[in-house]
C-alpha cells in the first residue's frame, strides 16, 4: 500500500473512535472506559453505585407512563450514547433496546430502571473422558433468582491444567 499511496506509520492503534485499543502479541482489546464516563455525566450518574446487571428482571414500562415526563432530547442523546456504547459493552444491548421503545414521551420511569444481579457458574472437571483426555465445560446463567441459560460442552483441546 505504500508503493501505490503516500501515507506513514504511527505504530500500533491505540485510540480511535472513542474505543481505546490494547494491543499485545496474542490479543487485541477494545474499550470505551472515558466514553462511558462521559455517558455517566450527561446522565447525571457520576456517583452512583456499581451494578452487576443493566436492568431489574421482569421489568415492566408502558409508552402510557402515568410518571413525571423528562426532556426527551436528553433521553435521545443518553440512549444515542449507549448504542454506541454497545460496539464494546453488548450485556446492555437489550436494555438499551427496550429503552429505545419509549423515546416519543420518556418520563422518569423510563429513564431509571432498577437493576438486578447476573451470575454466572463455571466448572470443568480435568480430563472428564479418559478415551480423549478431554474436559467438560459447564456454565450455569441466572438474572436474580430466576435461571436463564446453561451449557455443557466438551473441549476441543487436551487440558493440561484445571486453571
Amino acid at each position: 500500500m505504500k508503493k501505490a499511496f503516500h501515507m506513514s506509520d504511527h505504530g500500533l492503534l491505540c485510540f480511535y473512535l472513542s474505543v481505546e485499543v490494547r494491543q499485545d502479541a496474542t490479543e487485541i482489546a477494545l474499550r470505551q472506559t472515558h466514553y462511558t464516563k462521559r455517558i455517566l455525566e450527561l446522565g447525571s450518574m457520576t456517583g452512583c453505585n456499581l451494578a452487576h446487571t443493566s436492568m431489574k428482571e421482569k421489568l415492566k414500562l408502558s409508552r402510557e407512563s402515568m410518571a413525571e415526563e423528562v426532556d426527551p432530547t436528553h433521553y435521545w442523546w443518553l440512549i444515542r450514547s449507549l448504542r454506541y456504547l454497545v460496539h464494546t459493552r453488548s450485556d446492555i444491548t437489550f436494555v438499551v433496546e427496550y429503552m429505545i421503545r419509549f423515546m416519543e414521551r420518556p418520563t422518569m420511569e423510563h429513564l431509571a430502571p432498577d437493576t438486578a444481579w447476573f451470575i454466572s457458574y463455571y466448572d470443568s472437571n480435568l480430563v472428564g473422558d479418559v478415551d480423549t483426555n478431554k474436559s467438560t465445560t459447564r456454565t450455569v446463567f441466572f438474572l436474580g433468582d430466576c435461571f436463564v441459560s446453561w451449557q455443557s460442552l466438551k473441549q476441543k483441546v487436551v487440558a493440561l491444567s484445571s486453571c
